[in-house]
């Protein structure tokens, strides 16, 4: 069962939840906002993406056997602790039942043909596992365009579902409010892919994968991921000020300084020093832990505006 949970990258699952149920409690709930869901459907959603999430780790996985066997020969655990037969059961499964899952909230939501999306997604995942994961530059963009989807997915399903003339103005503005955060996740899941195809060089370079760092170098891979970095702070910083700071949201200013800017700033001057795999790997990690706060930035401005009113 331990295996099982690493396979389908369990703390990755609970990080989309997270995300998703942050936006619903932490902001929507709070503001007292009338959106198109029930909880229930929206655990559904929640649920659907997880499952469909996990079936994408279980896919990467069988097709990454010989490269992570020499990158990370201790993480492997398809081949060696679950047969490649079994991982593609629980494969199947697990998409059975997100997409199952999320075409009963289509129908509940009385949008059937939403039901595609979830369709869409899997596939995705799919092909981005086969193909275009060893594309330079084109998998990285995937994996970063998903990791924002699950936070317009929400838009989609709890904004538009309740969308009429009356509540326009207020729906366009959530719906601001969650493209400005799915931007977000995009650009530091894309700097994070970057990083970690550096990290993997070594395997992907033997197995002949067209990844961005074996096709244009590490050196040349590390000025993007780099570069992409410096421009995600600057962006950061002009938005603190002109959003939290201009409107007297000091707590949230505040937060964003030393949970998301000051991290971002260290893990760019770490960059100049990075020569090694256990570095990248840090470097990674501090950038999951970024975007794990800066999504939690939302709370932060929730009880910011609560507290000056």
């Amino acid at each position: 069962m331990v295996h099982f949970f690493k396979l389908i990258r369990y703390k990755n699952l609970v990080m989309i939840a997270f995300v998703q149920l942050i936006f619903r409690f932490g902001y929507f709930k709070l503001n007292n906002i009338v959106t198109g869901m029930s909880n229930f459907q929206y655990c559904l959603l929640v649920v659907a993406t997880v499952f469909i999430a996990a079936a994408g780790y279980v896919i990467n996985d069988i097709f990454d056997q010989d490269t992570d066997l020499i990158n990370k020969p201790s993480k492997v655990i398809v081949g060696k602790y679950i047969s490649e037969s079994s991982a593609y059961n629980i494969y199947v499964a697990l998409n059975i039942i997100g997409v199952g899952v999320g075409f009963v909230l289509s129908r509940m939501v009385l949008q059937p043909k939403f039901f595609i999306i979830f369709i869409l997604i899997a596939a995705l995942l799919y092909v981005y596992a086969t193909y275009l994961k060893q594309t330079v530059f084109l998998g990285n963009l995937v994996i970063s365009f998903l990791a924002a989807i699950t936070i317009l997915i929400i838009g989609v399903f709890d904004i538009y579902t309740t969308l009429y003339e009356g509540n326009k103005a207020q729906m366009t503005v959530l719906m601001e409010i969650l493209t400005d955060y799915a931007k977000f996740a995009f650009v530091i899941t894309l700097i994070r892919e970057i990083v970690k195809d550096i990290q993997d060089y070594k395997g992907d370079f033997e197995t002949g994968l067209k990844t961005t760092a074996v096709t244009l170098g590490v050196q040349n891979t590390k000025y993007i991921a780099f570069a992409l970095s410096i421009l995600l702070t600057l962006y950061l910083g002009y938005y603190t000020y002109t959003y939290f700071m201009n409107n007297n949201l000091y707590y949230a200013t505040l937060y964003m300084l030393v949970f998301v800017l000051s991290p971002l700033i260290l893990n760019s001057i770490k960059f100049f020093s990075a020569n090694d795999t256990k570095t990248f790997a840090s470097i990674s990690f501090l950038y999951k832990i970024i975007m794990f706060f800066g999504i939690l930035s939302l709370l932060i401005v929730t009880f910011n505006i609560k507290n000056n009113g």
